[in-house]
């Protein structure tokens, strides 16, 4: 569709009234890792008060570009601004409206959870009485309280990934960017977790996350991004992207030039 594929591009874009400022943008972001262009050419617009799934088969690329959106990774090429502010030539201005969740996140293992939090409030220059406040809150409404005293060390994955959500949080940011926050976390976690995010969108702030499951990105998003070979292939509205049709199907046909029925395994159907 070549309206899809100009708004794709960030060419002959055409936005609703609602997008007309952008949390995050992407211009032509590139890298390469030795001899492999892992991100080619990456142009997204993703609205304020969107709520935005980045989709894509694993080696889509979409890790990359989500540590080059935030500054955790230096592109080759191009730029990517965070409510204008230029991630790489006014950082400081940039970081300060975004919370963060990287996939396979690193944290500080000998604090507890409620250590981990105030360490991070702090950091952000938050008075200790807030963050006292906002990680009594937080620890509440994700349901972490049993374990507020226990080393980050022995959290299970889905324990890191809602520990990592609250200090993403605390310090009140208008955009978050995560990387698979559902990845590991069991049903009764992942429900509180899309509750909060609907909240914060609800509230104004905007969200962009990557994620396989075309299902929860049909059920949460307003905007999707497919991704495939480092490149975006559709971007927009979901509606707009989907046409009628299931988000699954559509993916399929963007990002799966290469899926077809194996020859063998005879066994499996004997």
């Amino acid at each position: 569709d070549a309206r899809l594929c100009a708004e794709a591009s960030g060419k002959g874009r055409r936005m609703n009234p609602t997008d007309s400022s952008a949390a995050l943008e992407l211009i032509g972001l590139s890298k390469s890792f030795g001899p492999h262009l892992v991100v080619d050419d990456v142009r997204l617009f993703v609205p304020a008060g969107s709520f935005y799934g980045l989709v894509g088969p694993n080696g889509a690329g979409k890790t990359t570009t989500l540590m080059m959106a935030v500054g955790l990774l230096r592109p080759d090429a191009g730029t990517a601004r965070i409510f204008g502010a230029d991630v790489w030539a006014d950082p400081a201005s940039a970081k300060a409206s975004i919370g963060v969740l990287p996939d396979r996140l690193s944290l500080p293992e000998r604090l507890t959870g409620r250590e981990l939090l105030t360490y991070v409030g702090l950091l952000h220059g938050l008075p200790a009485s807030v963050v006292e406040q906002r990680t009594r809150e937080l620890i509440s409404v994700l349901e972490l309280a049993d374990t507020e005293s226990t080393l980050v060390v022995e959290y299970s994955t889905g324990m890191r990934k809602k520990i990592g959500l609250a200090a993403a949080l605390i310090h009140d940011p208008k955009l978050l960017v995560l990387d698979e926050p559902f990845e590991g976390v069991d049903p009764i976690s992942a429900r509180i977790v899309r509750s909060i995010l609907r909240d914060f969108v609800d509230g104004g702030g905007a969200v962009i996350f990557s994620s396989h499951v075309m299902a929860l990105v049909e059920r949460l998003c307003s905007h999707v991004a497919i991704m495939a070979a480092g490149q975006v292939r559709a971007a927009g509205r979901i509606d707009e992207v989907r046409k009628g049709r299931d988000l699954e199907s559509v993916f399929v046909d963007l990002a799966g030039e290469n899926v077809h029925v194996q020859e063998g395994l005879s066994w499996l159907r004997s």
